[in-house]
């Protein structure tokens, strides 16, 4: 089941509380849930940053010091010749960027599993004119030899040409590329006269998992654009997309605002990618995260009956529970069915899940299988 099955079902209702100070909430602030990474609010850091920019007028629509700085910050961040363009959504950002990367008559070629194909309700395709050309994948990640499959038919008028290869990082599937399984695919990608994108929704926990910078799994092996997340790792919203080569930004400031990409207030956004990148918060933000999925997936793998279907690279734990045990767990911690046909759940952890929260799922998990 994709996670656009799962995202799909509505969260119960919770009923408003009343905290000691008066203050009238719609849900219960101690409530913790397993199902994304989105369900976290943002990060004291970025509120704080928000609080920082809403002084006195600024230029808009990216004529703003925040903006200004954001472009050098990337630099720093990405390397040489990396520039961002802020955007307000993760679709927007995949959207335009590979429209950017393709010509009318051009497809991309993606994972099945791969977020632009599964959860952006044919966006790519419907918004951007791409055609997606999907394979089948163990654990999310493409190969050479996978891309392959559909890297033919080059000058026949009756094919859509693949133009471009579309990659996530980490996989939709909890799993991560080496730098060297993304240079691979660059340098095969490229030697076919393709460009890469890699959709970089949880590119943090990419590199705090493999323990590199940002641009070591970017700029460095060689991939053209990234659609660059914040939202999964506590901005309140907004996206980026960022470019190192000016092929990969040709058209993107006209894109971004035909897509209905482009903020007037775009310092809100910017100051947010600051707050994110200085200091290192991106950092510590997904990797707290990611401890948390390896502590959650280490604790659940000791329980009789569960199997760990995938790596837990990241941030994301797939697990197998026996049947019995998934409604009453859930009705405890959030988390979404990922193929119900085989009972496979995914649990995801946030920069603000903390180790008694994982321990109480494993705890409850633990009381439900008891004979």
């Amino acid at each position: 089941m994709t996670e656009a099955h799962v995202e799909g079902r509505p969260a119960p209702p919770r009923l408003a509380v009343v905290d000691d100070g008066g203050v009238t909430r719609l849900h219960d602030p101690s409530a913790h849930s397993f199902a994304s990474d989105n369900y976290a609010g943002a990060h004291p850091e970025v509120l704080q940053a928000l609080i920082d920019a809403n002084g006195g007028h600024v230029g808009s629509y990216g004529a703003d010091p925040y903006t200004r700085r954001l472009a050098e910050v990337v630099v720093e961040q990405f390397g040489e010749g990396a520039s961002i363009d802020p955007v307000l959504t993760g679709t927007g950002a995949n959207v335009a960027a590979l429209q950017a990367l393709t010509p009318r008559w051009g497809a991309v070629i993606c994972a099945t599993t791969a977020h632009v194909y599964t959860d952006e309700g044919g966006a790519p395709e419907r918004l951007g004119g791409i055609k997606l050309l999907t394979v089948p994948t163990p654990d999310g990640k493409l190969t050479p030899e996978l891309i392959d499959r559909q890297a033919h038919g080059r000058g026949d008028q009756q094919r859509p040409q693949p133009l471009a290869v579309t990659i996530t990082q980490s996989t939709e599937l909890g799993t991560v590329y080496t730098p060297d399984e993304l240079r691979a695919i660059t340098d095969h990608a490229h030697s076919l006269d393709m460009r890469v994108h890699l959709d970089g929704a949880r590119l943090a926990n990419a590199a705090a998992s493999l323990g590199v910078p940002l641009r070591a799994i970017t700029r460095d092996v060689g991939v053209d654009s990234v659609s660059f997340g914040g939202t999964k790792n506590g901005l309140v919203l907004g996206e980026s997309i960022v470019t190192f080569t000016e092929e990969a930004r040709a058209g993107l400031v006209f894109l971004r605002k035909m897509d209905a990409q482009l903020l007037s207030k775009m310092r809100f956004v910017s100051a947010q990618f600051l707050a994110m990148l200085d200091d290192d918060l991106w950092l510590r933000s997904a990797t707290q995260a990611n401890a948390m999925a390896t502590r959650l997936a280490s604790g659940l793998a000791d329980l009789p009956g569960v199997t760990i279907t995938q790596a837990v690279d990241a941030n994301a734990v797939f697990v197998v529970l026996p049947r019995h045990t998934v409604e009453p767990l859930r009705e405890l911690h959030r988390f979404y069915d990922w193929n119900r046909a085989s009972g496979e759940v995914r649990l995801m952890c946030s920069f603000d899940t903390t180790p008694e929260q994982v321990d109480r799922l494993v705890a409850d998990a633990a009381a439900l299988l008891r004979p």
